[in-house]
């Protein structure tokens, strides 16, 4: 396996980090991560040698705002000073046209997690023409009542000053059906390691500004609009996983509601899964071993499909 890394420009000249880890032998596929909020790629190290181990190519930019993205932008927590969630959204489109340019034969999936599984769900309304499965993990439905009253809260912070009252409000209650949480992060996972890294990490547990914040309602908002949903080709593997604690989700409630939301408007091939005892960050949890093995199975699976 080689792991190597570079820099791309957006649109608007913001330069993005981005990791790539590669198989010894020839790829099978092309896989695409976007990472949560609050996080970056460098976190995902262990799933990504996973994949190249089983023959992908594996990228993971670092969001604006975020990891070595942010760091060299000047300011954790700050996507753009304006539109910067659909910007973010476009970061990923331009990186999935420098991938296809590259390999233009191989297949790409997608995998989102959290924040990030918002995004990719913003980019599959316009783009699902690029790619040919996505993995959704730690996603949601969030009522459009509460997220208009928090983009109109957030409208009025400084845009570039940390809220943590914002922060409060969108987190405070994630640990509620937790009895011991000692961090506060004890809703990511269960895996002790796992929370005294996130806790070391400096690129980890950051506060947002209240431009993030408004910029992340915006795109909550964007992301559940039936009708920009409608544009995303039917026949698109979608699978939705959660961990059945996780309160991102509701707590299944909100998975069930967006694999609903998608069968509704024409979309023919939505799968959801759910691991017990899961919380937020499967990909980081006891059981993470299974959650590898079992994203990869389905992607080799829609692989065959494809190639019957």
């Amino acid at each position: 396996m080689i792991k190597e890394s570079f820099w791309y420009p957006s649109k608007d000249g913001t330069c993005l980090f981005t990791r790539v880890w590669k198989p010894n032998l020839y790829p099978k596929a092309i896989i695409q991560i976007a990472h949560g909020m609050m996080e970056h790629g460098e976190r995902y190290d262990e799933f990504a040698s996973h994949l190249a181990l089983k023959g992908f190519i594996v990228y993971i930019n670092d969001h604006r705002g975020h990891g070595k993205t942010g760091e060299r932008q000047g300011q954790l927590g700050f996507f753009a000073d304006s539109d910067g969630f659909m910007k973010t959204v476009d970061d990923l489109t331009q990186l999935s046209k420098r991938i296809k340019i590259a390999f233009p034969e191989l297949p790409l999936y997608l995998i989102g997690h959290s924040m990030g599984s918002f995004l990719i769900r913003i980019y599959l309304q316009t783009n699902s023409h690029l790619a040919n499965a996505a993995i959704l993990s730690g996603t949601g439905y969030f009522p459009f009542v509460k997220t208009l009253a928090g983009k109109w809260f957030a409208s009025f912070l400084p845009s570039r000053k940390e809220s943590p009252l914002m922060n409060k409000l969108v987190f405070g209650t994630y640990n509620k059906k937790i009895p011991h949480s000692p961090t506060g992060f004890e809703w990511l996972s269960r895996n002790e390691s796992t929370i005294k890294n996130y806790m070391k990490d400096p690129y980890t547990g950051f506060t947002p500004t209240g431009r993030f914040f408004y910029d992340l309602m915006n795109g909550l908002i964007a992301m559940q609009k039936t009708k920009r949903n409608r544009q995303i080709r039917p026949d698109f593997p979608i699978l939705i996983l959660s961990g059945d604690r996780d309160p991102v989700g509701n707590y299944t409630r909100g998975v069930w509601k967006t694999a609903t939301t998608y069968k509704k408007v024409g979309l023919e091939n939505v799968t959801t899964m759910f691991f017990a005892n899961g919380r937020h960050e499967l990909l980081h949890e006891d059981n993470r071993q299974e959650v590898f093995d079992l994203l990869t199975k389905w992607l080799e699976a829609i692989k065959e499909n494809e190639e019957a």
